[in-house]
């Protein structure tokens, strides 16, 4: 049996990169997965790879920026599937520049997309993870199987990174967050853990000059940070996706609160 057989998975920001990779490897895991991206063609793109390689996943559009989408979502996943087992909250997003030039319009752009999709999706899911839980506490006097909780944080919070004020802001908050609620909940047998990425090839870390608007770094920057990596390439999604499907299976059950940081031995600011 796969590790993640019967169990229900919402991961958000899975439309491309690293949810769309989480997204499918819990897929391949057996889990069943709410594909959760604000952009249609994208997140119906990863169902359609989940359903042609044997899985079963679901889209989602909700903007978990409103919590009331959140909710919504999370209740058409129980209505949908039956329970809850797994939230992998991953949506995210970068808008660079020096601290001396950010606004409020910007940095609570940033905090929004990375940081309240993740409050209000877990938010909104407490009444089907820890309610559920306590509630077999109370009748069975013991807990039925850990419950999951992971977060994708980054590297840049942990070392920092000159331009990404707002990321490391809300990537920090993503990490406290971490250690908050893995006391909070884990008396439900809840484990909360957080990943923290290196420098990753997805569309933020494409090449400048080939990327779309607001995304990409320039060329010379891609090249710096991967020569500080000590494997000697770039993360790939699927490097990330492996320590989310390991960190919300059984095999993790014994891991709460913690951030693993995932670079491929990278040292210095970039991530």
């Amino acid at each position: 049996m796969s590790r993640l057989e019967g169990k229900v998975a919402i991961v958000t920001g899975a439309g491309r990169g690293i949810g769309r990779a989480t997204a499918q490897k819990l897929a391949s895991e057996g889990a069943v997965v709410v594909v959760n991206d604000v952009d249609s063609e994208p997140a119906h793109e990863t169902v359609d790879l989940i359903k042609a390689a044997g899985g079963t996943a679901t889209a989602s559009l909700a903007n978990t920026v409103d919590f009331a989408a959140a909710k919504e979502m999370v209740e058409a996943t129980v209505k949908e599937h039956g329970k809850l087992d797994i939230v992998v909250n991953n949506a995210g997003i970068t808008r660079d520049k020096t601290f001396h030039n950010l606004d409020d319009e910007l940095f609570d752009f940033v905090l929004d997309v990375n940081l309240k999709t993740a409050f209000h999706t877990t938010l909104a899911a407490m009444p089907y993870m820890r309610e559920v839980a306590k509630k077999e506490l109370q009748e069975k006097g013991e807990v039925s199987y850990h419950r999951k909780l992971t977060f994708t944080s980054s590297v840049a919070a942990l070392t920092g990174n000159p331009g990404q004020y707002n990321y490391t802001a809300a990537k920090g908050a993503i990490i406290a967050t971490t250690k908050t609620l893995a006391r909070e909940l884990g008396a439900f047998r809840i484990n909360v853990n957080a990943v923290a990425p290196g420098f990753v090839d997805t569309r933020l870390t494409q090449a400048k000059e080939s990327g779309d608007g607001d995304f990409g770094i320039p060329d010379a920057m891609r090249g710096l940070a991967i020569s500080m990596i000590a494997v000697g390439r770039a993360g790939k999604p699927e490097d990330i996706a492996n320590v989310h499907a390991f960190l919300v299976s059984p095999d993790s059950d014994f891991i709460s609160g913690v951030t693993i940081p995932v670079t491929g031995g990278q040292f210095g600011g970039m991530g």
